[in-house]
């Protein structure tokens, strides 16, 4: 028997071709026809192969391969499984070459697994398909409460302190140390991630993300009861590490619990909870040092870290294969790899945090570290390749599809755009309208409260449709509408006006936060879930390090050019020149002013905000383009880890 195959579109409706058909079995000839006419049709709707659905578990409607039918009883077959069957070994054989030819063949660089070790991986659902939602007992939502709580406490001690930190540093003094209070926590929870990515896979996810959380309690209790500024740095590189450790484990659990699929539902949940932390530090730490003392901005995470703790013991019941001993876990980590990755990310993110607020950008204070550091890194990576790293810390492979490559350039940019706003609305609320820092913290809230539904669609929507391409693209048009409002805002602006442009940022930018993680593990196989997590929130926390240094910069620099044209006294001109004024944006300075100057001061702070949003604008149409990059990959549909959760799995045991 000889069969030639046809071509995907010229045989369709030909009879004299399809004559070549009618020498195979029948159920085969209507096996073959039947995909071809659906592969045209999905052609058409530009969506992905249907080979997907074909190697998937069948639904009733669904043609079933006879590998799936091994251990059924031909009595017990449904009529369709029977004929099944019934189909000879190379007619089958034919069947499955058939189908591979109708697919495309060959295999894309971006197929999920393709690039990883694992060639048994089966390929995901195509987004056509409808999946019916799994159902989760109370651990699961015990789980997602407890996880998300962590987020929430660790986002909001990264931003608490800058409202309180003016009363630290005159109750315990320090001079210019007081910096490493907020450098000394986000380097560490920056610096820590990929490390943690790794310990995860080592040691499984639960005990890590005890130890990171009971950490961040620990050096939270230290912060609130230090008597020097020295103690409290101490204190903040503790909590730093722990909350690197939650950052990365957090999301990488609800990546254990819930179908590639279905994240941007769950994700949506925990991110939205994170911002909120992010946005409320300021506004919390105003109110505590209004009516209260400072440490209580560190003591309020002891009974909410506790309680989380406390859950997590419970509810945190992941599997986890104990493979080998401790020590030979232990030695499979990359420490080389990790301690050269952390000396080399201190040193660049030292460099960013003087850059343009100590020191300017061109001096050797700023250049030198920042060239050390990148050197380093890049010796990083040639370490990584080498043959003295078995287990990298960041495995290279991670970047060698374009659409992986193109999300973590994504997550970088919204990482930049995202604190960027975050810390330069304030500076118009309270340099050009006059609010005070509790007042601002309010007034930011439309941010939040944008960004939140916003991350709620676009997670929703990618799980219904199994889509992320389009979203990134509806995401970062509406982001850069946003950021394009924000050049109008001036003195004058209404009430309406700041709320309505915050909430359309909001609405663009918060679609992101769910997405960008499911479509970069898309490509990519369940095992590297860890490492690909970690990765990725580190390019996030990097990308949100270079969002505070660069805007800071740009609207020094810009208030230095206009000072000597809008500032007609001399003295008021020297305190706002040099790289201060970013420091005086403040409506303590304000108030200080007579009506004449502060309409000059406010003047210059509204062009200098202008031109910090004008360069926003150019790294959000990046972030867009990168979407151009990205290929629409099927996302999985059913959970494929060894790290799910375990009750799930003695169920399962239980009924077979």
């Amino acid at each position: 028997m000889s069969f030639e195959q046809p071509s995907e579109y010229s045989t369709f409706g030909h009879p004299e071709r399809t004559d070549r058909f009618h020498s195979i079995d029948p159920v085969l000839f209507l096996f073959a026809k039947t995909r071809l006419l659906a592969f045209i049709l999905s052609s058409f709707k530009h969506r992905p192969p249907l080979e997907t659905k074909i190697r998937r578990a069948p639904s009733k409607q669904t043609n079933i391969r006879t590998s799936d039918l091994s251990g059924i009883p031909s009595s017990e077959r449904r009529p369709q499984e029977k004929n099944m069957a019934s189909i000879p070994k190379v007619s089958r054989e034919i069947t499955e070459t058939t189908q591979e030819s109708l697919t495309g063949g060959a295999k894309d660089d971006d197929a999920p697994g393709s690039n990883t070790s694992d060639p048994s991986s089966e390929t995901p659902d195509t987004p056509d398909t409808q999946i019916a939602p799994a159902k989760r007992d109370w651990r699961f939502w015990a789980l997602l409460v407890s996880i998300s709580l962590t987020g929430l406490l660790t986002a909001l001690e990264a931003t608490i302190t800058s409202t309180a930190l003016p009363s630290i540093v005159n109750d315990l003094g320090g001079g210019h140390l007081y910096i490493w209070v907020v450098n000394g926590y986000l380097f560490a929870m920056t610096a820590m991630q990929p490390l943690y990515g790794q310990l995860a896979n080592v040691f499984g996810r639960r005990w890590p993300m005890l130890i990171a959380t009971a950490l961040f309690v620990l050096g939270s209790g230290v912060c609130g009861g230090a008597s020097n500024i020295q103690t409290l740095i101490v204190g903040r590189i503790i909590q730093g590490i722990g909350a690197s450790g939650t950052t990365v484990l957090t999301e990488t659990i609800i990546c254990d619990v819930v179908p590639l699929r279905e994240r941007g539902k769950f994700l949506a949940i925990v991110m939205g909870m994170i911002f909120l932390g992010t946005a409320l530090g300021p506004f919390f730490a105003g109110l505590i040092v209004q009516y209260s003392t400072w440490r209580w901005t560190f003591y309020l995470a002891l009974p909410v870290g506790g309680a989380a703790l406390l859950a997590l013991f419970f509810f945190l019941n992941v599997r986890y294969q104990k493979e080998t001993n401790l020590a030979t876990r232990i030695s499979t980590i990359d420490w080389t790899g990790s301690v050269i990755f952390i000396a080399a990310i201190t040193s660049v993110l030292l460099a960013l945090s003087w850059a343009g607020v100590l020191y300017p950008w061109p001096s050797y204070n700023v250049l030198v570290p920042l060239l050390v550091g990148m050197a380093g890194l890049a010796g990083f990576f040639i370490f990584e390749q080498s043959r003295f790293a078995p287990n990298p810390t960041i495995p290279l492979h991670l970047f060698s599809n374009r659409t992986s490559l193109s999300v973590l350039f994504m997550t970088f940019f919204h990482g930049i755009i995202t604190i960027w706003q975050l810390y330069f609305m304030p500076v118009y609320f309270q340099g050009v309208l006059g609010s005070s820092p509790s007042t601002s913290g309010l007034q930011i809230l439309a941010t939040v409260f944008g960004i939140m539904p916003g991350a709620g669609i676009g997670g929703a929507v990618m799980s219904k449709l199994g889509r992320y391409k389009p979203i990134h693209y509806v995401a970062w048009a509406v982001t850069l509408v946003g950021l394009g409002l924000f050049t109008l805002l001036d003195r004058n602006s209404s009430t309406g006006d700041w709320i309505g442009f915050q909430i359309v940022y909001a609405m663009g930018t918060g679609m992101l936060f769910p997405t960008l993680l499911p479509a970069l593990l898309a490509p990519l196989s369940e095992s590297d879930t860890a490492l690909a997590t970690a990765t990725w929130s580190f390019v996030r926390s990097f990308g949100m390090v270079w969002g505070t240094a660069v805007p800071a910069s740009i609207f020094n620099t810009r208030s230095d050019k206009l000072a000597a044209k809008l500032i007609q006294d001399t003295t008021l001109r020297a305190k706002i020149s040099e790289g201060q004024a970013y420091e005086h944006a403040t409506s303590a300075f304000l108030g200080t002013l007579s009506p004449d100057a502060r309409v000059q001061v406010t003047q210059l702070f509204v062009q200098s905000l202008r031109q910090t949003w004008l360069v926003s604008l150019a790294f959000a149409a990046i972030g867009f383009l990168c979407v151009y990059l990205e290929k629409e990959v099927p996302m999985r549909s059913e959970l494929e880890t060894k790290y799910g959760m375990e009750e799930k799995q003695k169920r399962k045991a239980s009924k077979a």
